[in-house]
C-alpha cells in the first residue's frame, strides 16, 4: 500500500493546526479555538466539504465559532434562562443569547483542547484531542462534575471518522448532552451553484418552537418540502430554515445526504444513532452553507417535564461509566 499520508503540527490562517492527510484527502484541526475540525477537502477535485474562514474571516471565526467546521456543543442548543436543572438540584448557566433571555451551545467549542496523539501510516492519519474538566476548569463554574471528552478524528480512504467518548470520572451521576453543529458548504464543488443541490436528512417529526426557539411540547406536521427532505430531496436554501427535528434512522442510518445533481457527486454525514435530535439551520437560505446538527437531546430538556427522559435524550453518566458515538463524512464519486 503507497498510500501518501502524513500527520504533523503547522497553522491555518495563523492559528496552531493539526494537518492531516491521506491520499485525496486532507482535515485539519484548531486545538486551541475550540478543538474545531476546521476543514476537510477533497484534493484531487477541489472540493471543500465544510465551511472554512478564508483568512480576511479569522475575526469573524473567532467571534462565531459555531458556524466553521465541526464545532463541539456541550451542552448543546438552548437552554431556559440558563437553568440546568439535574438530579434535583438547579445549575446555572450564563445567559448568554440577550434576545431569547437563554443560554446557548455551552462553551466548549471556544476553549482550547489538549492534544493528546497524532500519527500517520498506511492505513489512516489520525488526532485524538482531549478536554478534561475537574478543579480549575471553566465547566466548574457551572457543573460540580469531573469528566473527560476526548475527539479522535481519523483520515482514511472510507473519508473523515469521528469518534466523541465521554468518561464520568467524578463521584455523582451527570448530565450527558452533546451536538455537533456541523457547517456543510453547499456548493462544495467550486463550479456548481447553489441551485444544484438537494439534500435528505433521516429527519422524523418537527417540534415546534416558541418565541424564544424552546420545544413547546407541540409537534407540527411536515410540510411538502420537509417531506421529500426526508426521502428523495429537497434543496437546502428552499427556505430559511431554524427547524428542529426528531431523527429518523432509515435503512439503520442516522444521516444526511447531499447530491450535487450537476456533477451527480455525493457527501455523507452519517451520524450514528445515538443522536435522536437534528437541527437544520441554514442562515436565512444564504446559498452559501447550512449546519446540519446531529443533537443528542432535545432543546432545553432538562427543563421539560412529563417527557420520557430516553426518548428526549436527557441521558446521565454514573461514575467511571463511558458514552461513546462514532460519525462519518464520505465522499461518493458519481
Amino acid at each position: 500500500m503507497n498510500t501518501q499520508h502524513s500527520a504533523f503540527e503547522t497553522n491555518f490562517q495563523g492559528e496552531k493546526a493539526i494537518w492531516l492527510t491521506h491520499g485525496r484527502f486532507e482535515a485539519a484541526i484548531l486545538p486551541e479555538i475550540g478543538g474545531n475540525l476546521i476543514l476537510f477537502r477533497d484534493t484531487e477535485k477541489g472540493y471543500r466539504f465544510l465551511r472554512e474562514p478564508k483568512e480576511d474571516e479569522m475575526e469573524h471565526f473567532k467571534a462565531n465559532p459555531g458556524i466553521y467546521g465541526i464545532p463541539v456543543l456541550f451542552p448543546p442548543n438552548r437552554f431556559e434562562d440558563g437553568k440546568f436543572p439535574w438530579e434535583g438540584k438547579v445549575y446555572e448557566l450564563p445567559v448568554n443569547e440577550p434576545a431569547t433571555g437563554n443560554h446557548l451551545h455551552g462553551y466548549m467549542h471556544t476553549i482550547p483542547w489538549d492534544v493528546v496523539h497524532f500519527s500517520s501510516d498506511a492505513y489512516e492519519s489520525k488526532v485524538i484531542i482531549s478536554q478534561k474538566v475537574s478543579e480549575g476548569h471553566l465547566y466548574k463554574k457551572y457543573f460540580p462534575f469531573e469528566f473527560t471528552i476526548t475527539l479522535r478524528y481519523t483520515l482514511s480512504d472510507a473519508g473523515l471518522q469521528q469518534q466523541v467518548t465521554v468518561k464520568n470520572e467524578g463521584s455523582e451521576r451527570m448530565p450527558n448532552l452533546l451536538a455537533f453543529h456541523t457547517a456543510i458548504n453547499a456548493p462544495f464543488v467550486p463550479e456548481s451553484s447553489a441551485s444544484d443541490y438537494i439534500v435528505k436528512v433521516s429527519i422524523g417529526e418537527r417540534q415546534e418552537l416558541n418565541e424564544r426557539m424552546l420545544p413547546t411540547g407541540r409537534i407540527q406536521p411536515l410540510t411538502a418540502d420537509e417531506q421529500l427532505m426526508k426521502s428523495e430531496g429537497v434543496n437546502p436554501y428552499l427556505a430559511s430554515m431554524d427547524n428542529h427535528y426528531t431523527s429518523s434512522p432509515q435503512n439503520g442510518r442516522n444521516m444526511m445526504e447531499l447530491t450535487d445533481t450537476r456533477t451527480g457527486d455525493k457527501l455523507i454525514y452519517d451520524v450514528g444513532t445515538a443522536y435522536k435530535h437534528w437541527m437544520i439551520w441554514n442562515n436565512v437560505a444564504c446559498g452559501q452553507y447550512f449546519c446540519a446538527e446531529p443533537q443528542m437531546s432535545l432543546v432545553n430538556a432538562p427543563n421539560i417535564e412529563g417527557r420520557d427522559a430516553e426518548e428526549i435524550g436527557l441521558i446521565g453518566l454514573e461514575p467511571n461509566e463511558i458514552w461513546e458515538e462514532t460519525s462519518r463524512i464520505y465522499f461518493i464519486q458519481a
